[in-house]
C-alpha cells in the first residue's frame, strides 16, 4: 500500500519538475492545449497591486514616502511564490491605460480603458530605462522562463475620456448620449454592431489589443463581459488571432446563469454562441455555490456544466469559477471551510483550476480606508471606492494576502494533487454518488481501476453523518485519504462518516469502480 508520506513527496517531485519543464530559451505557446485538458491552474493577479510596497501598512501606496504601487518589474520575484504553488498560468486583469474623468477610485478602475493599444503608464516602473512595452515583455518572458503562462484582461467598455476622444466608437441612446452600461458608471458601452454589421472602428480597436497583447509575448486574452458584442464580431478576431498563434486561448466571461444585456441598448450574446464563434472556454456558473444549500444542487450544476461542454465538436473548457474579483470573499461567506472546499473542488473537478490574488492566504479583502474620503488622488473621484470584501481595482493599494498557513498548504498540496490526477479527471467517468443527507454532495471520477471520491458538507453550521453508496467498493479495495479531517469508515459497497461544517473529504480508491 502507497503511504501517505510517500504520495506527498511523489506529488511534489512532480510539481518542481514541471516548474521547470517549459523554462527553455524558446517559448512555445500550448495553453489551448492545456486549456481544453483542464490543466490550467489559473491565478488572477492585479499588477497595480501584485508587488505594491505598502511600508507603513496602512493599505494605502504613499508616493511621496517613497512607497511603491504594482509594476511589470516589481511584479517579477513573486512569480516564484507563484510557482512554488503549482501555478502555471497568471490571469492579469487590464494593462491598458484608465480614464480619469468620471472616475471610480483614486487610481481609477482597470476596466475603465482610455487606450487599447498602450500600456497603462501606472504599471511601468521609473526605475529602469525600459520603455514600457519592453518592461512587460519582460515581465511575460520571466513568468515563461518558470512555466507560467500569461492571460491578459480585454476590457469590454471604454472610459468616459475615450469617449470624449472618438465618440463615434460608442453607442447612444434615443437623446443621443453615451449609454451607462448596468450600474457601471465610470464606462460607456462600445458600439460593436450586430450580427449583420460589424463596427469595423470598433473591431480595429480590439484588433490593436490583440496585436500589443500578441507583441508582448502572452498566450491568450480573457476578455470581459464577452456577451456584449456579436458572436461575428468575435469569431472574425479571434480568427484574426489565431494567424497569429494557433494556441491563443481565448476565456468568455460567461455563464449559462447570465441570460439578460447590460442595457437595453446592448447586444446579447449568450455562452454557447461564444464557444461556438472560437472561445475555447467559459466561466460557468459555480459561483453560485455561495447560495447552494443541498449537496444536489451543486451536482447538478457539475452534470449540466458537462453536458454543455459536450456538445461542441472541438474541445471547449470551463474555469472553475467558485470565486472571482466580482465574487465576495468566501471567509466573509462560510469562513475557511469554504475556501478549503473551493480549493479541493477545483483540484478534483474537469476544470481549469481558477484562484484570486490572496484567496490562498486568507484574504477578506476589507480595507480600512474603503469608501473614505482620500488624503489625496489621481483622478477626479475624492474617494477611494472599492466593493466589499472584493480584491481592490480602483485604487493604489496593497498587495493582497493573509496570513492563513493552513490554506496556503492546502493550496499548493491540492494543485499538486490535480496535477498527478488528472488523467482521472480528464479521462474518467463522472458519477454522482447517493447520499442519505441532503447537505452533502458526493461524486466518484473513475478510470483505470483508480477512483477518487470527492465528499463534501454545504451544512457550514452543524455536523453531518451521511453514508455513501459505492457500489463496487469492496474488502479489498486499497483507500488512501487524500484530504479528510474526520476518518470515514469504509465498508463493502458504502463510505459511512461524520463531515464537520464545511468539511470536503478526498478519497483515492484504488482496484474499484465507483458509479
Amino acid at each position: 500500500m502507497l503511504s501517505w508520506k510517500k504520495l506527498v513527496l511523489a506529488i511534489t517531485l512532480i510539481g518542481f519538475t514541471a516548474q521547470y519543464a517549459m523554462s527553455a530559451d524558446i517559448w512555445v505557446n500550448d495553453l489551448r492545449k492545456m486549456f481544453t485538458k483542464n490543466s490550467s491552474i489559473i491565478y488572477e493577479i492585479n499588477l497595480r497591486t501584485f508587488g505594491a510596497q505598502d511600508i507603513n501598512k496602512d493599505g494605502i501606496i504613499d508616493f511621496e514616502d517613497g512607497e511603491e504601487s504594482g509594476t511589470f518589474l516589481n511584479a517579477i520575484p513573486r512569480l516564484d511564490e507563484l510557482a512554488a504553488k503549482r501555478i502555471n498560468t497568471i490571469h492579469v486583469l487590464p494593462i491598458t491605460p484608465v480614464g480619469k474623468t468620471k472616475a471610480l477610485g483614486t487610481a481609477g478602475s482597470l476596466y475603465a480603458a482610455s487606450s487599447f493599444n498602450t500600456i497603462n503608464p501606472q504599471l511601468v516602473s521609473d526605475k529602469s530605462a525600459l520603455s514600457a512595452k519592453s518592461q512587460a515583455i519582460k515581465f511575460v518572458n520571466e513568468a515563461h522562463k518558470r512555466g507560467i503562462r500569461v492571460i491578459i484582461d480585454l476590457p469590454s467598455c471604454g472610459s468616459y475620456d475615450l469617449y470624449m476622444q472618438r465618440p463615434e466608437l460608442f453607442v447612444k441612446d434615443k437623446s443621443g448620449q453615451p449609454v451607462i452600461p448596468a450600474d457601471w458608471t465610470d464606462v460607456r458601452l462600445l458600439n460593436a454592431g450586430t450580427e449583420t454589421d460589424v463596427n469595423r472602428d470598433v473591431y480595429n480597436l480590439f484588433k490593436g489589443f490583440v496585436d500589443m497583447v500578441i507583441s508582448i509575448g502572452a498566450d491568450g486574452i480573457r476578455a470581459d463581459v464577452a456577451t456584449n458584442k456579436p458572436a461575428k464580431f468575435w469569431k472574425e478576431l479571434i480568427d484574426y488571432s489565431r494567424t497569429k498563434d494557433p494556441q491563443f486561448l481565448w476565456l468568455a466571461e460567461a455563464s449559462e446563469s447570465w441570460t439578460e444585456a447590460v442595457s437595453p441598448y446592448a447586444v446579447f450574446t449568450p455562452y454557447n454562441k461564444l464557444l461556438e464563434a472560437g472561445f475555447d472556454g467559459y466561466y460557468g456558473s459555480f459561483f453560485n455555490i455561495k447560495n447552494y444549500k443541498t449537496g444536489k444542487e451543486l451536482i447538478n450544476q457539475i452534470i449540466a456544466t458537462n453536458n454543455n461542454l459536450t456538445k461542441f465538436s472541438d474541445h471547449k473548457a470551463v474555469i472553475g469559477s467558485f470565486t472571482t474579483h466580482d465574487e465576495m470573499s468566501p471567509l466573509l461567506i462560510n469562513g475557511t471551510n469554504l475556501s478549503e472546499m473551493i480549493i479541493w473542488l477545483n483540484a478534483t473537478l474537469p476544470v481549469n483550476s481558477y484562484f484570486v490574488d490572496g484567496f490562498d492566504s486568507g484574504d477578506n479583502y476589507i480595507y480600512m480606508w474603503a469608501n473614505k474620503e482620500a488624503f489625496k488622488t489621481y483622478t477626479d473621484d475624492d474617494y477611494y471606492f472599492v466593493h466589499r470584501g472584493k480584491i481592490d481595482i480602483f485604487n493604489f493599494s496593497r498587495q493582497p494576502g493573509g496570513k492563513n498557513e493552513q490554506l496556503e498548504r492546502s493550496f499548493a498540496l491540492a494543485n499538486g494533487i490535480k496535477r498527478e490526477f488528472i488523467t482521472i479527471i480528464n479521462n474518467g467517468k463522472f458519477s454522482p454518488l447517493k447520499v442519505t443527507n441532503p447537505s452533502v454532495f458526493a461524486y466518484s471520477e473513475s478510470y483505470n481501476g483508480q477512483n477518487l471520491v470527492v465528499i463534501g458538507n454545504l451544512n457550514f453550521r452543524n455536523n453531518s453523518d451521511v453514508i455513501v453508496k459505492v457500489p463496487k467498493l469492496n474488502t479489498k479495495s486499497m483507500v488512501i485519504p487524500v484530504r479528510v479531517d474526520s476518518i470515514p469508515i469504509t465498508q463493502k459497497g458504502s463510505i459511512k462518516t461524520t463531515l464537520k461544517p464545511g468539511e470536503i473529504q478526498v478519497l483515492l480508491i484504488n482496484d474499484s469502480e465507483a458509479k
